[in-house]
């Protein structure tokens, strides 16, 4: 425990900006989980999203992204190494995150370029100098992938041993997560465990829970594979400074997190508010947010986005004695862009709940509240916004992949994050000049592809399901 403590102490905590008002927008989802659980009309579409398998098992998909982005978003500096006794406590200039901890070994197994996924040799041809003076233009081995293998170990059969022994561990873990979950969940309900299991196989329960531990399962199973292959080789490859190319995919999946997540943050309040207004008191209220996001929506999003990432970067040229370390410059050019994506894209939201709020306006019940004397603010909060917030969860989980899709278009065409930030969208950027070589580096791009197409894929099915649930149309059908 001493040892724990002392660890403890070699760590010095920092804030970053995206950090806080994650753990923000956390605090808040908290928040509306404890109000969405006293209004039953809320509560009943969530249940029929409950029990929906696939929607329960893109909600697992989709969990296990936040977590990796919530153990990125922990940072700290590491106490420097005390030169002299009684020296002064030193902290390194980099930031890490936990994530960066947990895998440390993909971030520290740096080769010095190119490398195939799997490969034990470099992907380019160096000019290496053999004993007697002889020089060749032959692929140097890795410094860590395959570094391993000896002379009576061939890598195919060190390949394949590892994948049936990470298999093999998979496939226990999972086996034993089942069976406890199964029998806590026969003990819950007092039933057999024979009956307990058929309930499971037949989606009987309020949940589908069968669907998500066979999502858990597979999930063990991958990261069971994954762990040992990318402690050997590179499992995705290395990129043109040797960095692993699994490490940068991982990193990604914060960026991608806090682009939809403190992006809708910001958004809310300007679509509730404007949205609310415009259709409550008509008139020149209406009139003039109408004319706001008409002028907003006519110049193109782009541009407006483009124009504000300039003007924040000759800012920061200019006092880059502001920012103590190269994460916090990246992080403030992160924050700034969500400001930016969430002012240009409330529009559609705000016109929606405009148009509800003018039909809300005109029923009974508010009409009866006027007549009796109530004050428009405890009608705007008692009976306008929680008829409306249906309509805010569909649209909020809609716009999540959008905006995911949107930070890597941006990255794209240079008016994303800092370059010195690890993103999908950057991936994607400097893929384009490795597809352009002979034999073409594409497991960058690849890479980059898949985890957002997982992240994008899982968010739609889970909107798909929550929109079902929640419009009344489809309700009705």
């Amino acid at each position: 425990m001493p040892d724990f403590f002392t660890n403890l102490s070699s760590f010095k905590p920092v804030f970053l900006w995206t950090d806080i008002l994650l753990l923000l927008l956390l605090a808040s989802m908290g928040a509306i989980g404890v109000y969405v659980s006293g209004q039953e009309h809320l509560l009943a579409p969530l249940r029929q999203v409950r029990r929906r398998a696939l929607a329960m098992a893109a909600l697992t998909v989709l969990l296990s992204y936040i977590g990796i982005g919530l153990l990125d978003s922990l940072h700290f500096r590491q106490k420097l190494p005390q030169i002299e006794a009684g020296q002064e406590i030193q902290y390194s200039p980099e930031v890490l995150s936990l994530l960066d901890l947990v895998v440390g070994r993909l971030r520290k197994n740096v080769e010095r370029t190119y490398s195939a996924p799997l490969a034990t040799h470099s992907f380019a041809k160096e000019m290496i100098e053999f004993p007697g003076g002889v020089k060749k233009r032959v692929f140097p081995p890795l410094s860590y992938g395959g570094a391993h293998l000896t002379d009576g170990l061939t890598q195919s059969a060190d390949i394949k041993q590892t994948l049936f022994m990470g298999g093999l561990t998979g496939l226990f873990l999972a086996f034993t997560l089942f069976l406890t979950f199964s029998f806590l969940l026969s003990r819950h309900h007092r039933s057999p465990w024979k009956k307990t299991l058929h309930a499971l196989r037949n989606n009987q329960y309020e949940t589908a829970w069968g669907a998500i531990l066979i999502t858990l399962s597979l999930i063990i199973i991958m990261v069971s594979i994954v762990i040992p292959l990318s402690a050997k080789y590179h499992l995705s490859g290395t990129d043109k400074v040797g960095q692993d190319v699994l490490y940068l995919a991982l990193k990604g999946i914060r960026t991608g997190l806090v682009i939809g997540g403190l992006t809708t943050l910001v958004m809310l309040p300007f679509a509730l508010f404007l949205g609310i207004a415009a259709g409550y008191f008509r008139g020149w209220v209406d009139d003039l947010i109408q004319y706001l996001y008409t002028t907003l929506s006519s110049v193109p999003g782009v541009l407006l986005i483009a124009a504000a990432v300039l003007i924040l970067q000759v800012y920061m040229d200019k006092h880059a004695d502001s920012f103590s370390s190269i994460t916090e410059r990246a992080d403030i050019r992160l924050l700034f862009l969500c400001l930016i994506l969430g002012m240009t894209s409330w529009i559609g939201l705000c016109r929606l709940l405009r148009g509800e709020t003018l039909k809300l306006r005109e029923s009974e019940y508010v009409q009866a509240a006027i007549a009796l004397g109530v004050g428009r603010t405890r009608i705007l909060i008692r009976h306008i916004l929680p008829n409306v917030m249906h309509i805010v969860l569909i649209s909020v989980v809609l716009d999540f992949s959008g905006l995911v899709l949107a930070e890597a278009v941006l990255s794209y065409v240079g008016v994303g994050v800092d370059p010195a930030m690890i993103s999908w969208g950057n991936m994607i950027n400097s893929a384009r000049m490795e597809m352009a070589r002979e034999p073409i580096v594409w497991w960058s791009l690849s890479a980059a592809f898949i985890f957002m197409f997982g992240l994008v894929l899982t968010a739609n099915i889970f909107s798909d399901a929550v929109r079902d649930a929640f419009d009344p149309r489809l309700r009705s059908r």
